[in-house]
Order: C-alpha cells, then structure tokens, then sequence
C-alpha cells in the first residue's frame, strides 16, 4: 500500500524494524525455498516493518534477478507491513536511482538511501550529498536517511548536511548506525531532538541497543532484530511503557545476543545472524552461507548456540 509519510512514521513508532538477510546455499546460490521458509516464519513476528536490501541482506551486492525475488517474497508474504528497500550504489547517482525505481515498482513502501561514499573526498561534498537525497526523494516514497560508519562504507555528515537532509518533504528520519561511536550517536540525537523533533531517530545500533533507545530513538531498524523478534520487540514495549525492571533486564538479554553476533571480524555478522536462523530451525543448516562474508569458526558457532539456550529462544 501507498503510505504518506505521516502515516508511515506513525506505523514504525515504538517497532522493531528487522534488516532481514538472504540465505544461500554453499555453492552461493539464493536459496529461494530457504529465504520463502524465513518469510513465512517473519510474517507472525512482532514487528512494525520489515527492511530489505540493507546492508544486511548484501542489498548493494545481489544480482538484479535475486533482489527482485527477494522484494517480491517479502511484498507478498508480509503484506499488511511497510516494507522499507535499501538504495544506494558503490560509484553514482543514477545507480542508486536505478535502484529506488526498481523497489518503488517491486512494492516497497519506503527507501532506505545509503549514503553516497564515493562524494566523501569531492570537495563539495556536502552540497552533493545534498542534491543526491534531493534526487532520490523524487521517486516520491519516504526516505529515511542513513547515517552509517566510514569503515563499513558510509559518510561523516555535519550537522549542516544533516539539517538539509532532515528538512526534505520526504525524509521521515534517520537510521543511526555508528558501532560505537555513542559520542555521534548522542549528537545526533540531540539535534534531532532540539531542532527536528517532527523526524523518526531510528537506531541501528545493535551493540547498545538499550542506550540507544534511552537517548531518543523512536524505532530500531537492526540487523539483530532479523532473529529473536520476541525478546527485542518487548525490549522496546517495556521502554515505551516505562517499565525500568523489565527494560534493564531485557537490555541485558539483548546485549548477550548482540555480543556474539557483533564482533570482529565485523562482516561476518550476517554469516551469524544465518546461523542463529538455522540454529532456531527457521532456515535448513545448507542455507546459512553469506557469499561475501568470512566464514564462521566453530567457537562463534558454539558461542551463538550457548547464548540462544540461555535466552530460551529454542522454546
């Protein structure tokens, strides 16, 4: 369905938003029955959302024909939830256009814009990233900005950049995903607070989801939150309902899950996040291979599986 972007920052307020990834089988094939199977699975989840061709799910990495497949699955199995498309290129513009149209026709609601790296040593960058957003804000869904780490391929925006960007008609918020820059993290959200109070802070910070949470953020659009929906869809309720107990609790639980899926080396997180998947039983064992990700060593295999016992998710 057509959302405004009045309606849709009120659908994503207080959810959970999962960056699903894609299964492959070993010989990196998409493996379509697997990733119909997950859908399914997701599809009585507790979550507002559901985004696709984020970093997670390699969105600037597949081939034209698996991403369409991968959208079309999640348009048609989860229909009754705004499904949030990545866009983004590695070199231009008009790739990354390319991209937003493809997701506006295979039924997404919204664009995730991943930020334009390859402007980051122009010298008038700000101005370009500027006019890159404006670009893209004309296919006519809303955007949340995405405000990623250098390391992982994003971009320092200055507070001035980032007033342009949160000015724009179309842009509903930010998706905040900094590692482990908390000093970012919490400047960001003060100026959002203070001068852009009408904008959705979105975080993406799955190592300090809880903190994250207490320093602003209205949704959690994460990587993490593509298994275990359960236990972090409740970790943001009990925030909303200012139940600090259960929060503290919760924040601990979370913070487990994340600590043995977000480690170094750091691309191999979708790898660990296959896993768990596949260790919950929600994708075949053969299905649990990221193309582009290191492989996994037995001690983060037996690392993921302890923590998913004492978190019960097995239940």
């Amino acid at each position: 369905m057509n959302y405004t972007p009045e309606e849709l920052k009120a659908k994503l307020t207080g959810g959970l938003i999962p960056a699903t990834p894609v299964p492959f089988d070993r010989e990196h094939r998409f493996h379509e029955r697997a990733h119909e199977a997950y859908v399914s699975f997701m599809s009585s989840q507790p979550v507002a959302g559901i985004a696709v061709w984020a970093h997670s799910g390699r969105g600037l990495l597949l081939d034209d024909e698996t991403s369409r497949r991968v959208l079309q699955h999640w348009r048609q199995g989860v229909a009754d939830k705004p499904l949030i498309a990545g866009a983004g290129s590695s070199n231009s513009t008009s790739a990354t256009l390319s991209m937003a149209s493809a997701a506006a026709d295979y039924g997404a609601d919204a664009l995730l814009v991943y930020p334009p790296f390859w402007l980051k040593d122009e010298e008038q960058r700000d101005s370009l990233i500027v006019e890159h957003h404006e670009r893209v804000s004309k296919i006519g869904l809303p955007l949340i900005v995405f405000y990623l780490y250098e390391a992982a391929g994003g971009v320092r925006y200055s507070t001035t950049v980032l007033n342009e960007l949160l000015s724009l008609p179309n842009v509903i918020g930010i998706k905040m995903a900094t590692l482990d820059s908390v000093m970012t993290y919490q400047d960001v959200s003060r100026q959002i607070q203070s001068q852009h109070p009408d904008k959705l802070l979105i975080t993406g910070e799955d190592r300090f989801l809880g903190y994250s949470l207490r320093r602003g953020a209205n949704a959690a659009l994460i990587g993490m939150g593509a298994v275990c929906c359960d236990l972090q869809a409740e970790l943001i309720g009990a925030h909303y309902a200012g139940n600090a107990e259960r929060f503290l609790e919760l924040s601990d639980l979370v913070d487990q899950l994340a600590e043995v899926l977000f480690i170094d080396p750091m691309e191999g997180y979708i790898g660990r996040i296959l896993c768990a998947l596949s260790q919950l039983g929600v994708i075949p064992a053969d299905a649990a291979n990221d193309p582009w990700g290191p492989p996994l060593t037995q001690h983060e295999i037996d690392n993921i599986a302890n923590v998913l016992n004492s978190l019960n998710a097995f239940a």
